[in-house]
Parts: C-alpha cells; sequence; structure tokens
C-alpha cells in the first residue's frame, strides 16, 4: 500500500508545472477505443488510474505503449466486449469505458465500477439514458450487459449534470445514427476537453461547458495527436499546500480560468493571487482567515474535489468555517484523522464545522480516498512533528510523482513501503 512520511514545518517556494489531468485523460483514453486507429497523447499523467485504464484497454485488444513522453494506443483491434471485472473495481472512472465499447461494438458486459468509497454514486442515469437510445440493458449478477443492432441519437434531459453520464452518452452517440442532445449536461472544462479530443479525431460535438450538448453520428474517425490539458485540481492541492505552509509558488502549465471558484476562496483566507492565461502564482504569510461558507456544488462552484485540501487549511485558521458537502455523503472520511492531529472539526450530517486551531501536531493517520490522502499530507507539512500518512495507493491514483515535487518546493517528505 505504501506510505509518506512528512516533517512539518517547511515553507513551500518555487515553481512548478503542472500534470496532465486525471480527471480529462481517463475519458480520452476510453474514447480512443472508438477511432479504430492510433492515438498519440501527449502530457499524459503517470498515475494509477491511468495504469488501470490503460490494463483495460489491453485486456480487450489495444496495443499501448509509452514513447518518451507520449502514450500511443493503437485501437485497430478489439478482440471482446467484457471489461475485466478486477480492473473496474479499481476505480469509479471505469464507467465511461462501457459508452466507447458500445459505441465500437454495439455490445458491452461491464460489472459495477469501485473507486473511492465516498458515497453512493448509481450508474441509474447512464442506463436510463442509454435505453433511450435504443439499446437493450441488463443487470445480470452484477454485470451490465448492453446490446443493441442499432445506436439511435436521441434527445436526454438528465435528471442531475453527472459527469460520467455526460461522458458516456457523448461516447455511446459518437457513432450513432442521428443526433443526440443531451441537456442539463454537465459543464465541467474536462467535458469540454472530451468534445475537443473528440472533433480532433473526426466526431461532431459542439455546446460543452452549456447546459445542452449536440452529437451529430458519424460514420467514421481518424487518428489523432493531442494534447492533455493541465489538471485543475492537482494544481489546487499545490496552491492549497502553499497556503498552509506560508509560501510562494509559480505554475505552470495551468489553466486560470479552471481555477477561479479555488483562487477565490484562497484569497478570501487571505492568500495574494496573480494569474495569467498559462500561470499562476499564490504567496501566503500562513496567518489564514477563516471563510463562513463554502458549498461544493458543479463546475462553476467550488469542486468537491478540492473540499478536503481546503479543510485542512481551515483546520488551522482564524475563526470558524463551515464546509457543505452537497455532491458526495461520505466525503469526509479525512475528518476523523485530521483530528488525530489535532484539528476541531464537527460533522453535522453533511456540513464540516472547523474552528481554527494554533497548530497541527504529527500523529499516523490513514488515507481513505484519493483527494482526502493529499488533504493528510497538506496538513502533514503545517504540523509540528511527523506524520505519517498510510494508505498512499489512494494517492497515487491521482498525482504523478507526489512527494517529488513537494521536495523541490521545500518540503520534508519521503515515500516508503
Amino acid at each position: 500500500m505504501g506510505n509518506y512520511s512528512v516533517v512539518g514545518g517547511n515553507r513551500l517556494e518555487g515553481d512548478l508545472t503542472v500534470q496532465g489531468s486525471k480527471n480529462a485523460v481517463l475519458p480520452i483514453l476510453a474514447a480512443t477505443i472508438l477511432n479504430k486507429g492510433k492515438s498519440y497523447l501527449h502530457n499524459c499523467p503517470k498515475i494509477l488510474d491511468v495504469c488501470n485504464m490503460i490494463n483495460i484497454l489491453k485486456a480487450i485488444g489495444c496495443s499501448v505503449i509509452w514513447e518518451d513522453d507520449v502514450l500511443i494506443i493503437d485501437s485497430s483491434i478489439i478482440t471482446t466486449d467484457k471489461i475485466p471485472e478486477n480492473y473496474v473495481q479499481t476505480m469509479r472512472s471505469s464507467i465511461i469505458v462501457l459508452g466507447s465499447v458500445l459505441g465500437r461494438l454495439k455490445s458491452v458486459m461491464i460489472s459495477f465500477p469501485g473507486g473511492c468509497s465516498i458515497g453512493v454514486r448509481p450508474i441509474d442515469l447512464h442506463i436510463k439514458a442509454l435505453k433511450q437510445m435504443n439499446i437493450n440493458i441488463y443487470d445480470t449478477s452484477g454485470f451490465l450487459k448492453c446490446t443493441t443492432n442499432e445506436i439511435k441519437g436521441s434527445t436526454i434531459h438528465l435528471d442531475y449534470p453527472s459527469v460520467g453520464a455526460t461522458e458516456n452518452i457523448m461516447l455511446v452517440a459518437v457513432l450513432s445514427s442521428g443526433t443526440t442532445k443531451i441537456y442539463n449536461a454537465a459543464k465541467e472544462p474536462e467535458i469540454m476537453e472530451l468534445e475537443i479530443f473528440l472533433n480532433t479525431m473526426g466526431a461532431k460535438v459542439s455546446g460543452a461547458g452549456t447546459d445542452c450538448i449536440i452529437i451529430e453520428g458519424v460514420s467514421k474517425l481518424k487518428d489523432v495527436v493531442y494534447t492533455v490539458m493541465p489538471d485543475r485540481i492537482v494544481a489546487g492541492t499545490f496552491l492549497a499546500a502553499t497556503a498552509i505552509t506560508g509560501g510562494e509558488l509559480l505554475l505552470k502549465n495551468v489553466h486560470a480560468n479552471h481555477l477561479e471558484a479555488i483562487c477565490s476562496k484562497l484569497e478570501e483566507m487571505g492568500c495574494f493571487i496573480k494569474s495569467n492565461d498559462n500561470s499562476l502564482f499564490i504567496r501566503s504569510d500562513g496567518d489564514l482567515n477563516a471563510i463562513n461558507l463554502i458549498r461544493t456544488s458543479p463546475h462553476p462552484g467550488f469542486p468537491t474535489d478540492m473540499q478536503a485540501q481546503i479543510m485542512a487549511c481551515l483546520s488551522i485558521a482564524k475563526g470558524t468555517s463551515i464546509i457543505s458537502e452537497t455532491i458526495f455523503e461520505s466525503r469526509f472520511k479525512h475528518v476523523p484523522e485530521l483530528s488525530k492531529m489535532g484539528a476541531d472539526i464537527i460533522i453535522e450530517g453533511r456540513l464540516a464545522i472547523i474552528k481554527g486551531v494554533d497548530k497541527l501536531h504529527g500523529s499516523e493517520v490513514f488515507a481513505e480516498d484519493l483527494r482526502g490522502g493529499a488533504a493528510l499530507i497538506i496538513a502533514g507539512l503545517a504540523a509540528e512533528g511527523k506524520t505519517v500518512v498510510h494508505n498512499s495507493n489512494h494517492i497515487i491514483r491521482g498525482y504523478e510523482d507526489f512527494d517529488d515535487k513537494l521536495k523541490q518546493l521545500g518540503a520534508n517528505i519521503n515515500y516508503f513501503d
């Protein structure tokens, strides 16, 4: 499982180039199944979730190799419509393979996905939408079997702007007959990135970033060379780490407009932030202010994936802060671990009430999910003494060389088995 050892007290300072986006590249990797050819992906992060997706691609017949910093996927041959259960159980995002394999082969069998235990994430929205596209779906002992003789375009109204459901509908609709319209679609930057990637392959998708996405079915796609967008949550994590340590950081390879909700809260906490199109600078004196209320919500609201990291900062802020988690009902699993470090946090349903303390102290803590694990490392950077974060496999799902990058900025952190 691996562990991180963090000795707090060091100020983060320097510059850092942000890795490619986990949440963008996973649906892009699934989309490569559709083009029946080669895809060349630049800036693909070397993280555990990408490795798991590569394993899925290989298991169904794709050829995948790393050539320097380029990931090359050849999907000319797909040998099976069954997605191996052991890989699907490793991460929630594996469900997007359903749409691309179904779009390519007109059939797919996949188990219900696993991943971080941060709450109930039903795929009923996916199933409801697919049924509207002339797809037969059967639930057989924990597996979904989807078949059709023709994928037909349809008008779909999502009950909730689900990112995964939006992506799956986009993927299955690319090679369909007719036109598909998705109303109440998710607006996340990663949705816009998927649209750009699909169109680069020859698809006809428009409207990503708005309430309505339109996909006109095409008969074939083409090879593609593509550079993956930077990871806004990784960028936000390093911003939070800099804020809590009273540091200075220049982030390179960022889309500042993707970070507006995060930066707004950091500025409210007392940080100085300056940005341009491709970089972002933060300076903090470490003397952070409490925030009356942070409410997580779909984009462009405050991202649930940054809730835990900001909570770590607020645990030593002056005053009392409240976080309302509206997306996932079990996304406070890091709270008992922060409490071990001296944080004063009370949970009331989906509200976290954080009373800032003067200091945190090192402790042995356990990462229960990806972002919660990152939050514990952030807390450890500011704590007195040594913090050991166990279950680091959760963290390496989404952060490439996390410890090495923090070391480059002056942190005292080491990974050990």
